[in-house]
């Protein structure tokens, strides 16, 4: 194992030495690493003597690891170049032959060009964090303590982790250094909001989930420099001059998976639907077993978020009465309402699970069980049944829906495993394409139409078992 890894070392040693000679890439990311810090204690200054005006001494103890966490991320996203234009950069200027024509493995040039192009973004981080804090102690201001310091700067090290294996994902598969510096714009925003994110965690003083967070994007980084390892191949690097949109190539990849092969609808309904199922039984129960942790941690949350009922349940059959009222039995136009509603928030999780390899795709049915554990909480702390609540609430279309849900969920992270799974005859687009069509055919075949039938359930059932059991 040492002795493979060897050459990895090797090459990633190689690209530091290298990048780190070039004084047009070092001196302006050791500029404005030394800069920016001195910017941000400007700032925090101005700032502490603003609110402290005014008594907020609680925002001026959150202001100071938040820009930290800004001066740690400043500069990645500035050295982020070197990661981009780590393959197809050099394919440009045509250095790049003579290092994949090594008898090296294609995992360990990947990984060399990775681990090289990470040490710049780290060590112009670590510099910035560290003329900041020196800056605050300087100016006599208070640092953070400790926990929070090694918070924070885990945080920056595991985000650019995430940015650089994304960036070098980009640079394998574009054509040029043009196209890879466009679609940075995929890495550098979503890593943008997710700073704002945890920016407002960390003004809540919720630390803890911060530590989530940070194994949340370890989990995701792993997956990334999987995708990479999985569609990495010197021969399509250099032999890929430009790529085009070819709709139909797609619509005849597409077309050849959701048919795979058959001649009607009852062989496609009989033979078809249920192998993609059968493909996607692990899937399956990876959502199975996130829904039981979303339900113990909606019950959890009842700790920490209580809210109390009448005694008498008169507030919640006054909301059931209303939406009886708002919907009136037997019309279609709340079975039609529930139904886009549970068919738009699936679709939803499959945007976000394209975007994240299947991990974010869970999030809608993870909410959504988790407001079924909270709500039987809330329900069981103020002195009603649990199980009654359960029968009555969710059962009658739950039985139905939450399947339904499941199965779509199950497709998504299916197809974020099938992304990192090597792939010798596929493109990273075939297998792309591939993939959706395996979810639209779960949605189409089943997920669809049972959510109707649960929609019709949840409209014209549900309302009048919960009515009858709050009266």
């Amino acid at each position: 194992m040492l002795r493979s890894l060897h050459p990895v070392l090797v090459i990633a040693r190689r690209e530091v030495r290298d990048q780190f000679r070039d004084w047009r890439i070092i001196f302006p990311i050791i500029g404005l690493t030394i800069l920016f810090p001195f910017l941000m204690n400007f700032t925090a200054g101005q700032m502490l003597g603003f609110v402290n005006q005014y008594g907020a001494a609680i925002i001026a103890e959150r202001l100071i690891p938040f820009l930290l966490m800004i001066v740690g991320f400043f500069p990645i996203s500035v050295s982020l170049v070197i990661a981009l234009e780590s393959f197809v950069g050099e394919k440009e200027r045509g250095s790049i032959e003579p290092l994949l024509n090594t008898p090296l493995e294609d995992w360990q040039l990947y990984m060399g060009k990775l681990l090289s192009s990470t040490v710049p973004p780290l060590f112009s981080s670590y510099l910035g964090m560290t003329v900041y804090l020196v800056g605050l102690a300087i100016s006599k201001i208070p640092i953070p303590d400790i926990q929070l310091l090694i918070l924070v700067i885990f945080m920056t090290t595991v985000q650019a982790f995430l940015m650089v294996a994304g960036a070098v994902v980009v640079s394998c598969q574009a054509t040029s250094v043009r196209s890879a510096n466009l679609l940075s714009s995929f890495i550098i925003l979503p890593v943008a909001f997710l700073i704002q994110g945890e920016s407002m965690v960390m003004f809540w003083g919720n630390y803890a989930t911060l530590w989530w967070v940070v194994f949340g994007l370890v989990v995701f980084s792993l997956l990334l420099i999987r995708v990479g390892l999985a569609h990495f191949q010197r021969e399509e690097l250099l032999g890929r001059e430009i790529d085009v949109l070819n709709f139909k190539w797609g619509w005849r990849v597409f077309k050849e998976q959701f048919l795979d092969g058959a001649s009607s609808l009852r062989e496609w309904f009989g033979r078809v639907l249920p192998l993609v199922i059968y493909r996607m039984r692990w899937a399956v129960a990876v959502v199975v077993v996130i829904c039981v942790a979303a339900f113990f941690t909606g019950q959890y949350l009842v700790t920490q978020f209580p809210i109390e009922l009448n005694k008498d349940g008169s507030d919640v059959a006054d909301g059931v009465r209303k939406l009886i009222q708002y919907w009136p039995l037997f019309s279609f136009a709340p079975v039609i309402t529930i139904w886009w509603q549970n068919v738009r928030a699936l679709i939803l999780g499959m945007v976000l699970g394209v975007f994240s390899f299947g991990i974010m795709g869970l999030l809608p049915i993870f909410f959504t069980i988790a407001s079924i554990g909270y709500l039987g909480q809330i329900l069981s702390n103020n002195g009603f049944p649990a199980v009654q609540f359960v029968t009555s609430m969710v059962l009658p279309h739950g039985v139905i829906e939450i399947p339904a849900a499941i199965l779509a969920t199950a497709a998504i992270v299916y197809a974020g495993a099938k992304l990192a799974t090597p792939a010798a005859q596929e493109t990273f687009g075939e297998t792309w394409v591939r993939a959706m069509a395996d979810w639209v055919k779960v949605m189409i075949g089943l997920v669809i139409p049972l959510l109707l039938v649960a929609a019709a359930i949840e409209a014209w059932v549900t309302p009048q078992i919960v009515l009858r059991l709050f009266q």
